[in-house]
């Protein structure tokens, strides 16, 4: 008989559990980034906020966390997550479009930065490396933070926008880099750029190779098996075991966890799979890097905050002043108006979640002393503290973004031709494909969304860009295009199914033109009430196409026959108070 378990084991998830599910919806209704209410959570509930005070007050035991070291090792996964979710999301051909900025502005801002922190650094006694270590982890902003600050305020599109994303996705690239060196320079006594720890480099290169050749191998035939299951469990649960496989190959062969999620997650972007596994794989995502953001203020030592003030404080200035120099003088370099290099210097001035997976790691393997380590961090997470700040002090200085969309990045863009789909087709069968014909014949970009992995795969290798996913998703659909889509076409043979859909889009897109295949007369009309900008019933359609080619065949004019098949068609729309092809409705009562 399993032995009775005690409440007091379950503590600790239980208080983090209640920061997900009140204190951050209370910081999501005040508009607070909820990162800032984990980080916040973390600190409280931490042995160095009201854990400090149970001596005194015993009953605040209660609600502190008393075991943060178990906390930690769960949420190393989150940072696993959110890596795999990064090589997820980029595309070869969004690297191209957006290249001058990210590998120009990035790999400035990144190279400049390492090395002014470590000159800093090294003035004040720290060896090369480990301040090389520090510089590389201040160097990198919080993608975490910035991006949904600016969704909120609109602003990812405007020219700071735009700047800010494309370095943050080369901070993102250089973390693998990083964290590879850093184990190469830790296991070994070698100096920094020596010939020796550049051999080291042979092991770790030869790791990363067997995981892509593995991956490519592998990968798209294991989630094409499991799609064909037709099971949604099934289907989350081999997305995990890709994420968790992939980060524990990587740390048998010596890399980092997050490494190894991070070449997984590049290896689905270019799959058919991509779209379902981001919105599978999102949720433990966020609760995950939830989880670490709250360990990270669990080590928060605010005792160091209260030794040392002027040391930390001058510390976090340092790094906000002299990151957000260096974008503003690499956003005038790069083109950018004043006011616009200014906002994104605000915006990435600060430290990011990095910061702490590097330096952790650093510490761990002996390249930072723990106490210097300690004290980086204290101040790197005061500067995350003041994101907000920045950001909304970014928005006044850089003024109102651009009116034009198009100018902006694309949001999701094709997988074949790197732009944005202006047709999204959901079923890809019989109909679905002469649709996706038809829209090439006219030169429309278009992606098409599908269920079934049989017409999946067929279209994946006739070249088409054709996505596996449940179309009912809100996600699903938004990652496909769907908020930049010009129109939507509905074309699956599951009435319940186009219902679903046609609903789900016109709720988010008033403005979109929708295309629905109906079953018949009534099922067009309810797709009408639901929304659709025009529904085809299958069974008058073709009916009325039979009726056209036999007229034709036994020699009446042609002219006559389709005179006579607009107006049995727009007939049938008045039968059921449904427009007729002008756009106009029936006057008729019902």
């Amino acid at each position: 008989m399993a032995a009775e378990a005690s409440p007091s084991e379950y503590k600790d998830v239980v208080l983090f559990l209640a920061t997900a599910g009140v204190v951050v919806p209370l910081f999501r209704r005040w508009k607070i980034n909820p990162i800032l209410g984990f980080l916040g959570a973390g600190v409280v509930l931490g042995p160095y906020g009201l854990g400090s005070l149970a001596d005194t007050v015993p009953w605040l035991a209660v609600v502190t966390i008393e075991k943060p070291q178990d906390i930690a090792q769960l949420a190393e996964f989150g940072v696993v997550f959110l890596l795999f979710m990064i090589g997820l999301e980029l595309s070869w051909e969004r690297l191209r479009l957006m290249r001058r900025l990210v590998f120009g502005m990035g790999g400035l801002q990144v190279t400049a930065c390492t090395m002014a922190i470590a000159g800093v650094a090294m003035a004040f006694g720290q060896p090369l490396q480990a301040a090389a270590a520090i510089g590389a982890a201040l160097s990198l902003s919080s993608t975490a933070i910035v991006m949904p600050l600016l969704a909120q305020r609109k602003r990812q599109h405007s020219q700071a926008g735009r700047a800010a994303f494309s370095v943050l996705l080369f901070q993102d690239l250089a973390v693998a880099p990083i964290l590879i060196t850093l184990a190469v320079v830790g296991s070994r006594e070698a100096e920094l750029f020596s010939p020796r720890m550049l051999l080291a480099f042979g092991p770790a290169a030869l790791s990363m190779l067997g995981l892509v050749v593995i991956g490519r191998l592998l990968l798209r035939p294991m989630m094409r098996s499991v799609a064909r299951a037709k099971s949604e469990e099934l289907f989350m649960a081999a997305s995990l075991l890709v994420v968790i496989g992939a980060g524990l190959i990587a740390a048998l062969t010596g890399l980092s966890m997050a490494l190894g999620a991070f070449i997984a997650g590049l290896l689905l972007a270019e799959t058919e799979y991509r779209h379902e596994v981001e919105v599978t794989i999102e949720p433990f995502k966020g609760l995950l890097l939830g989880l670490f953001f709250v360990s990270v203020g669990i080590g928060l030592d605010l005792s160091l905050l209260l030794q040392q003030p002027v040391a930390i404080i001058s510390i976090a200035v340092g790094i906000l002043v002299l990151t957000g120099g260096v974008v503003f003088g690499l956003g005038l370099a790069f083109g950018l108006k004043p006011r616009k290099a200014l906002e994104a210097g605000l915006l990435l001035s600060a430290a990011g979640e990095f910061a702490f997976v590097i330096l952790n790691t650093a510490m761990g393997s002996g390249v930072v002393d723990v106490a210097t380590g300690r004290l980086v961090l204290v101040s790197a997470t005061l500067t995350m503290f003041t994101i907000p700040l920045l950001a909304a002090m970014g928005a006044r200085f850089g003024g109102r973004p651009a009116a034009n969309p198009m100018t902006s990045i694309p949001v999701e863009p094709d997988a074949l031709s790197g732009e944005a789909p202006a047709v999204l087709v959901v079923g890809y069968g019989r109909v679905g494909q002469l649709v996706g014909d038809m829209l090439g014949r006219h030169q429309v970009r278009w992606v098409a969304a599908e269920r079934d992995p049989k017409f999946v795969e067929l279209g994946r290798r006739q070249g088409t860009a054709v996505f596996f996913g449940d179309a009912s998703r809100v996600e699903f659909m938004r990652r496909c295009g769907l908020d930049t889509a010009r129109a939507l076409v509905v074309t699956m043979d599951n009435p319940e199914g186009v219902e679903a859909v046609v609903a789900l889009a016109r709720n988010l897109r008033p403005d979109l033109t929708i295309v629905a295949r109906a079953r018949d007369a009534r099922h067009a009309k309810r797709l009408y009430e639901l929304g659709a900008t025009d529904a085809v019933p299958e069974t008058i359609e073709a009916s009325l196409q039979l009726s056209e080619a036999a007229l034709v065949d036994i020699g009446i004019p042609m002219g006559l026959v389709i005179a006579s098949i607009h107006e049995r068609r727009d007939e049938f729309r008045k039968a059921l108070n449904l427009p007729d092809m002008t756009g106009r409705r029936s006057r008729r009562k019902p």
